[in-house]
């Protein structure tokens, strides 16, 4: 049987030193791609006081300014291209739910370094050429879909592109056509296993080994509930569109212990979110990326928002990202106490009754603020179910976050989804 170690391509066998020299190489090259071509970037940097020259080693990227995703929308549509129109072969954009899209350019050679990076993620999750993928992220503009879908060919699979929605009848592809793997967000992986119960099917006997979630935080308790219940290995992926797309940093399938970045692409800092002062490797704070090889859309210091913490690499050389409990933008301060979606998420998972689907609803009761918890009630559960489920639910708010709320049980799939995930918050409080 082939060891996995050798299935491992270049950058991965790259020693630590090596690393960081390649990483070095890479950035300075990328900054001096962003500076020259990029009327943002050279604004920014000049304004700061350097210039690309002056980064000297990895330590001195802190020393320039951040990007923001305020600054991507200022620049819509093309601002942050650092190449000519006709060298961009495919576009992709954010949803643009809370103001203007993201777009983002790929030329050939950024489409094939994601492919690659795709490829790379699914093997280390446990995929091998000749596996059926079946991708249940949705095709367009949103990455998901499209990024598994070219990743995984160049993997040497093969790829079922089933996309989102339609329940239904995902069930009876996976059944047909026995894929070994998915990818898909765990929400709506955890909707796939309601629609197998409701058909009567086994989800621990179809053909599937391994799935690779991402596109939104998720729990180790989900981690498990999935595991469990579909008799398979679910590992995380990571990625966001303005780095490239999914496929920036992965879970090893042998140690679960984290994603391990790929760092000779996609240099990677924990920032105070306040302060935005570096941390050290250990410490939890904001995720920020710098790409050291996109040719379309140089990103340097960009901050996702996303909280974690980086740690030592185990399964690869490269470091390890905890997986994302939260981000800074999504945690809501409701009388004083900070509260995370993913606080929510573990509650609600082992609450008898109750969908691993909810959504937060903020509101303002006189001076006070009110949270609402909604979360939708399994197919079977009975109204006395129902009924215990939120008093347990707010029991176990108030004594493990420390905050008194409402919870409503709703209807299964009465909650809004967009590409298969639920919109966590709704704030529905006036504005100051």
């Amino acid at each position: 049987m082939t060891e996995v170690t050798d299935l491992l391509d270049a950058g991965e066998r790259l020693d630590l030193e090596g690393l960081r020299a390649l990483q070095l190489e890479r950035l300075r090259t990328s900054l001096r791609h962003a500076y020259d071509n990029v009327p943002f970037y050279r604004e920014s940097f000049d304004k700061a006081g350097i210039r690309p020259e002056d980064c000297t080693s990895l330590a001195d990227l802190a020393r320039l300014p951040f990007t923001t995703k305020a600054d991507l929308r200022e620049n819509y549509p093309y601002g942050m291209f650092a190449v000519p129109q006709h060298r961009i072969r495919r576009l992709h954009a954010s949803s643009g739910t809370t103001g203007r899209p993201t777009v983002v350019g790929y030329t050939d050679g950024d489409l094939s370094l994601w492919a690659d990076m795709v490829a790379r993620s699914i093997r280390a999750a446990g995929g091998r050429p000749g596996d059926k993928v079946h991708v249940a992220y949705g095709y367009g503009l949103f990455t998901g879909g499209l990024g598994a879908h070219y990743g995984a060919e160049r993997l040497g699979c093969t790829v079922i592109p089933a996309s989102g929605g339609m329940t239904a009848r995902q069930v009876q592809l996976i059944q047909d056509l026995k894929p070994e793997i998915i990818m898909v967000t765990p929400s709506y992986m955890l909707t796939l296993l309601d629609e197998f119960e409701r058909q009567g099917v086994d989800p621990r006997g179809t053909s599937l080994r391994v799935g690779i979630f991402g596109a939104e935080p998720w729990t180790e308790q989900m981690r498990r509930e999935i595991e469990e219940r579909f008799a398979i290995d679910a590992v995380d992926i990571y990625g966001l569109s303005e780095v490239i797309g999914p496929g920036v940093a992965q879970e090893c399938v042998e140690t679960k212990d984290g994603l391990h970045v790929w760092e000779d692409h996609f240099f990677p800092e924990i920032v105070d979110p306040i302060t935005g002062q570096p941390l050290p490797d250990g410490e939890e704070g904001e995720l920020v990326f710098t790409s050291l090889t996109k040719e379309a859309m140089p990103i340097i210091r960009y901050r996702t928002r996303d909280l974690t913490r980086l740690l030592p690499g185990t399964a690869r050389v490269f470091r390890r990202m905890e997986k994302i409990t939260g981000r800074s933008d999504d945690m809501v301060i409701l009388r004083g106490v900070n509260l995370f979606p993913t606080q929510v998420e573990e509650i609600v998972l082992r609450t008898p009754g109750v969908a691993p689907h909810f959504q937060l609803r903020l509101s303002r009761e006189g001076r006070m603020d009110a949270l609402t918890v909604r979360a939708e009630a399994r197919p079977d559960a009975s109204p006395e179910v129902r009924d215990a489920a939120a008093r347990s639910i707010a029991a176990a708010v108030k004594d493990g976050i420390g905050v008194s709320v409402t919870v409503e049980i709703v209807e299964p799939e009465s909650l809004e989804r967009s590409v298969g995930k639920i919109r966590r918050i709704v704030d529905l409080r006036p504005e100051q």
